[in-house]
């Protein structure tokens, strides 16, 4: 008789380690408390358009690659990816704007072009990068952070000196650049990561290196192919899904769970791997006396940004626009003192806009444009109102006419709103981030949530809130390290 696995949460995490649970020899059910499959990556159509919701970005292709492998697919046999080219556009002003072309040597070019002698620095940056991911990714990524003993093989010991824990990301970039137009463009990654580059070790450089070198990739009809993709996988190894079925409780006796309460019934379980907010869980599904943390563990973490996002449907092609736009035009350290420091609604915001139908005419109707906004704004703020929403996003659109003449007064067709209480009511997020933990110091490696349920032997975390971190491919990751982590406890244990 097969060992039953409950996954809370259809996220990447979760879709990840259910599929390799499943393909182990589990019964393993997967409960999502939305409608439809996909956390954070959830898809929805209107008028003809159709809006991924949450991840846009496609860097590091090969951990999908990877985890495709592992059921003997690869991702063509699910979706096809283009690489974009400019990978994309960076607007500092009004007629002032870099586009980042794919081909490294055309983009030391361009880097020589803004300064002299800044395409050796680059390509020696890149050099310390590359190595950085890649012993990031062999040594470091993939270790569970369940003790300090992981880390102390002498290979990892003498890697972590050589990976700049230490050294800040910007005083890095600035030892071997002066330009700002660089700086910002090298200093932009890591701000997916959920802190100022001033905070965020030097380590992330790796970061530098999946952008460029790794490329900047798209699957064609939408990011949602990817949850598809995940999905198909975990159906064919047996995974059964529960839509709407948010769980209320968790049930345990002694040092296990036992069982969950959902809004679509009771489930007996012999292990439970929880996808959903880690907080949540942690504080409002498990009885008090078997919580990891205290509520004032909880309230010392430093949090990545929220987001204020827009989904326009426009009624017009647009031009001097690609795919993705970063519009840097406004002072980036005003803007991070108001996320980080101050948590005010911001004043002048940097924004970033993503028009995916300049690449995938499918995701719009025909002589139409997708267009989704995102404003990085502070997981403390209150007062998140239609008509505070409607000003930032009035903010945008004078902006867009000012710096690139882009008119859409009377062209938006569709306009849908999210914002922090969105992150809260759709996905129970800790202070609504869209984020999970910024990934300063402090927070990196075993000083992130467990992996492990300290009080209960067969429950786990996963997700952005715990090792390795935030975005889609560190939640791959920590899925299937998670199912690991289960298949040993429960082969030990007969």
């Amino acid at each position: 008789m097969k060992l039953k696995v409950g996954v809370i949460g259809s996220g990447f995490a979760g879709l990840s380690t259910a599929a390799v649970l499943a393909k182990a020899g589990f019964e393993v059910h997967v409960f999502e408390k939305n409608a439809t499959l996909g956390g954070r990556a959830r898809v929805f159509e209107a008028e003809g358009f159709t809006f991924d919701m949450g991840p846009s970005w496609y860097w590091m292709p090969e951990v999908f690659e990877d985890f495709y492998q592992h059921f003997g697919h690869t991702s063509s046999d699910f979706y096809q990816l283009e690489r974009l080219d400019p990978s994309y556009k960076v607007v500092f002003g009004k007629g002032d704007e870099v586009d980042l072309p794919a081909d490294f040597e055309s983009l030391c070019a361009l880097f020589e072009s803004i300064e002299k002698g800044s395409a050796e620095k680059l390509k020696s940056f890149l050099v310390e990068a590359e190595y950085k991911y890649k012993t990031g990714m062999e040594e470091f990524v993939w270790k569970p952070g369940e003790s300090i003993t992981e880390f102390m093989d002498w290979k990892v010991v003498s890697a972590f000196f050589k990976l700049d824990m230490i050294t800040s990301l910007s005083s890095q970039v600035r030892k071997l650049f002066t330009n700002d137009k660089l700086i910002r463009i090298l200093e932009f990654p890591v701000l997916f990561l959920g802190a100022t580059p001033q905070k965020t070790p030097a380590l992330y450089s790796l970061m530098n290196y999946a952008d460029i070198k790794l490329g900047t990739w798209y699957p064609m009809g939408g990011m949602f192919k990817i949850i598809e993709a995940f999905t198909e996988i975990g159906r064919k190894q047996g995974v059964i899904f529960h839509a709407d079925a948010e769980v209320t409780s968790i049930v345990t006796r002694d040092n296990v769970v036992n069982a969950i309460e959902t809004k679509a019934g009771r489930f007996e379980l012999d292990a439970l791997i929880a996808g959903a907010d880690y907080k949540h869980v942690d504080t409002e599904l498990l009885p008090q006396h078997k919580r990891n943390y205290s509520d004032r563990y909880w309230d010392s973490r430093v949090l990545a940004p929220s987001s204020l996002l827009y989904y326009l449907g426009i009624d017009k092609k647009l031009s001097g626009l690609e795919h993705h736009n970063l519009f840097f035009d406004a002072d980036f350290g005003a803007h991070a003192e108001e996320i980080y420091t101050t948590h005010k609604w911001p004043n002048k915001p940097l924004f970033y806009a993503c028009m995916p139908s300049k690449t995938d005419a499918s995701v719009a109707p025909a002589g139409c444009e997708n267009m989704f906004v995102l404003i990085p704004v502070s997981t403390e703020l209150t007062g998140d109102t239609e008509t505070i929403r409607q000003n930032y996003l009035d903010l945008v659109l004078e902006r867009l006419y000012r710096i690139k003449g882009i008119d859409l007064s009377g062209h938006i067709i569709y306009q849908r709103s999210y914002g922090i209480s969105d992150f809260k009511s759709d996905y129970h997020a800790f202070k609504g981030n869209a984020y999970g933990l910024a990934n300063i110091l402090g927070q990196t490696a075993i000083l992130k949530p467990a992996l492990r349920a300290k009080k209960l032997s067969n429950m786990y975390f996963t997700g952005q809130l715990t090792l390795p971190g935030p975005g889609m491919p560190p939640s791959i990751i920590s899925g299937r390290m998670v199912a690991s982590l289960l298949i040993k406890n429960l082969s030990k244990h007969g």
